[in-house]
């Protein structure tokens, strides 16, 4: 079966969390864990993450690029005109933290609609941005992705569902910009994961996965995951999965679910 601890990588944004960053990179290694992931490397230097990474073992596979002030809600700043120079100091950031902490891949979070722009600015701010940082990030050997974020869980968020980062993608006409595939995000707008599988697989380069509802670990949800893994071995999914998942009742204890899926 496809779900080996070898093809899982920790969300260390949401696994181990009742632990400081750097020390969860340890506990990652101490669950056996060889991959990880976080949200946003910048509150650190690339030798601080550099070094729990090395010590631990560990690869890490994705960050995201800066996207505003998260804290005040912002998420993402790609579709605003008047932040196209924040967003390109953004892109070359990620750059630098990409290349010394070995990383082939970030993710864009585009951001919330602006109520003062219109839908055409909006757009056309977006895909003017993608092409600039898909073409800086293959320039430096690094892959662009984009996340759609369900309407429910972000409200305004300005792409919700694979087809929306797909016009995307094309629009970009760019090599260098594929799907980060949530399972998460996309059962709350009731995609059919399986067909999404089975049909845009050239497109995806990432995929993380919590049950629904409730976000947590597979077996909580009414999501078939046993089916889920199946079709990845039968389309030939080449990358690992990421455990983006609120961990119930403690991260250890969540990660039982790997047990009933191997």
């Amino acid at each position: 079966m496809f779900v080996k601890k070898e093809n899982l990588v920790a969300n260390l944004s949401f696994l181990f969390t009742d632990l400081p960053l750097l020390d969860r990179f340890k506990a990652a290694k101490a669950a056996g864990l060889k991959r990880v992931e976080f949200m946003f490397p910048y509150d650190y230097e690339p030798t601080e993450l550099k070094g729990a990474l090395d010590v631990n073992g560990l690869e890490l596979v994705l960050f995201n690029l800066p996207a505003g002030n998260w804290d005040a809600g912002e998420r993402g700043i790609a579709l605003d005109p008047s932040r196209q120079e924040e967003f390109r100091a953004g892109v070359a950031k990620a750059i630098t933290f990409a290349q010394a902490l070995q990383v082939k891949q970030v993710n864009c979070l585009v951001g919330k609609a602006l109520p003062d722009q219109s839908t055409e600015v909006l757009w056309s701010t977006l895909i003017a941005n993608i092409r600039y940082a898909a073409e800086q990030l293959q320039a430096a050997g690094v892959k662009l992705l984009v996340e759609p974020l369900n309407h429910l869980d972000a409200p305004g968020f300005f792409l919700n569902t694979t087809d929306d980062v797909l016009n995307v993608i094309s629009a970009s006409e760019s090599d260098n910009v594929f799907l980060q595939y949530d399972t998460y995000h996309a059962a709350r707008e009731g995609e059919d994961l399986l067909q999404v599988l089975r049909d845009k697989l050239p497109q995806i380069a990432h995929i993380q996965i919590a049950d629904n509802p409730g976000r947590h670990q597979p077996g909580t949800g009414e999501l078939d995951y046993h089916t889920f893994f199946k079709t990845l071995e039968e389309v030939g999914y080449p990358f690992a999965v990421a455990m983006e998942y609120v961990p119930q009742p403690d991260t250890v204890t969540s990660l039982g679910w790997i047990k009933d899926f191997e």
